[in-house]
């Protein structure tokens, strides 16, 4: 359901990434071994990749490769392909690979597709909620499971920064957390409370479906915010970086239009 004709590539894009991200998010709901562990780790000892992450990463380039196999690829787990046609998906097999090692359901699937480098279509499904969030450009964010039938997503109306529920999240660089630590520590007293899921892709949803007023990392990989920074526009709440900047690894902020200004200045002379 859109308020615009969608165009048929977007939309055929759209329907392959749910179709590609629920049946990972199966996967990896009914999958998980009850001896699950760490099949590799990434940027320090505790940012760790499960066999479940491969899997799922596997079966989602797999199915999109046999529907539309001149594509290209940029997926957490490894797969980075150029493709021919103009299209490239971003893949978040497991966003919040931590809380999923633990048995903590908050974590996702994410996929996004970009056409000649643009984001059109976005999809983040959260198996443990039983929730799946979506977004083509130009045709509004949308979900489904917490909602009777398909619910059009809206941030929050207005409200004062130090009236804000703020989410953020933390590297795994022992000195880049230190630093996001401090920020955090100055930052509390300034907005009603901060909370920290640990996976920016809900995060994102969230504030696209009106559960935060903001939200701010450093450190995020385009696989990361793709699809979630997709659904969170198309519910009306700006995205950016550091000023003049959109969301980049080394900033990136999802909020309300009445607190994301406030916020990112904030941010700013705080040194994220």
């Amino acid at each position: 359901m859109t308020d615009v004709t969608p165009d048929p590539l977007r939309a055929d894009l759209l329907k392959i990434a749910q179709e590609a991200a629920h049946r990972a998010g199966e996967l990896l709901r009914d999958g998980r071994p009850a001896d699950l562990a760490v099949a590799a780790t990434k940027s320090s000892p505790i940012d760790v990749v499960t066999e479940m992450d491969i899997a799922a990463e596997k079966l989602i380039t797999g199915l999109i490769a046999e529907r539309r196999p001149d594509d290209g690829f940029l997926g957490e787990e490894g797969a980075a392909t150029e493709g021919t046609s103009g299209v490239r998906w971003v893949i978040d097999p497991l966003d919040g690979t931590v809380n999923y090692l633990y048995g903590l359901p908050t974590w996702a699937v994410s996929i996004a597709a970009e056409q000649d480098g643009e984001r059109v279509a976005g999809v983040v499904v959260a198996p443990m909620r039983g929730e799946s969030y979506h977004a083509v450009l130009g045709g509004g964010a949308w979900a489904t499971g917490a909602w009777e039938g398909e619910h059009r997503l809206a941030c929050r109306t207005a409200a004062p920064l130090d009236q804000a529920l703020v989410s953020t999240g933390f590297n795994y660089v022992a000195d880049v957390r230190a630093e996001q630590a401090e920020i955090a520590r100055r930052l509390i007293p300034l907005v009603r409370d901060i909370r920290r899921g640990g996976s920016a892709a809900i995060d994102l949803c969230d504030v696209a479906a009106g559960r935060l007023d903001g939200y701010y990392e450093r450190g995020l990989h385009p696989w990361d915010l793709a699809a979630g920074d997709l659904i969170a526009r198309e519910a009306g709440a700006v995205t950016g970086g550091r000023p003049g900047e959109r969301p980049t690894g080394a900033l990136t902020i999802a909020a309300t239009p009445a607190v994301f200004e406030p916020l990112q200045r904030l941010l700013t002379d705080f040194g994220a």
